[in-house]
């Protein structure tokens, strides 16, 4: 049996500036039919930003989905056009004021395929240089400069919730033991 879904009608419900949600009726592979509600999305980097002091760079952020504020790797949205590096470099200015001269590909992943087509870029930025953050107008964020120990504590106290930048921590953690005698 061949595992796909072959989309027989697609109806647009809601376009948005972030996301676009559509209705899809899609024949199974056993014949039936089913519905299928898809999440469009531009796609999006997040950074694991160091400073010289082996540092992450976060920002603390009210999210609204959640109704509380969470510790995340600064991250943005790609624009149309844009390709992920770029993206990557004019987000971790507007969002940390920081510059970097070493920018890293680390993973790509989907965020969440069961409904969501969006797609997560993580770069490694080091070698930073500190600038002026320019936030959108509709962004507010604390700027934080935090320890491998202090992001552990803080997945623990769920402080960082989110899956990339449990991920960010998760990876920082595994090169510190790789680097160990």
């Amino acid at each position: 049996m061949k595992l796909t879904e072959k989309t027989t009608h697609k109806e647009s419900i809601y376009k948005g500036r972030i996301v676009d949600l559509n209705l899809h009726e899609v024949e199974l592979p056993n014949g039936k039919t089913s519905k299928r509600e898809i999440i469009n999305h531009p796609g999006a980097v997040a950074l694991i930003a160091l400073t010289e002091e082996g540092k992450l760079l976060m920002v603390k952020q009210f999210r609204k989905a959640l109704e509380k504020e969470i510790v995340e790797i600064p991250a943005g949205k790609l624009e149309a056009g844009e390709n992920p590096e770029d993206t990557a470099i004019r987000e971790l200015e507007e969002e940390t004021g920081y510059k970097t001269s070493q920018l890293k590909k680390v993973i790509s992943f989907y965020t969440s395929p069961g409904f969501a087509d969006e797609i997560v870029h993580i770069f490694e930025a080091n070698n930073l240089t500190k600038g002026r953050s320019s936030t959108d107008e509709d962004e507010f964020v604390e700027v934080m400069e935090v320890s491998l120990e202090e992001a552990e504590k803080m997945i623990e106290t769920e402080e960082i919730h989110d899956a990339k930048t449990v991920f960010a921590v998760q990876y920082i953690r595994n090169r510190t033991a790789e680097s160990s005698p």
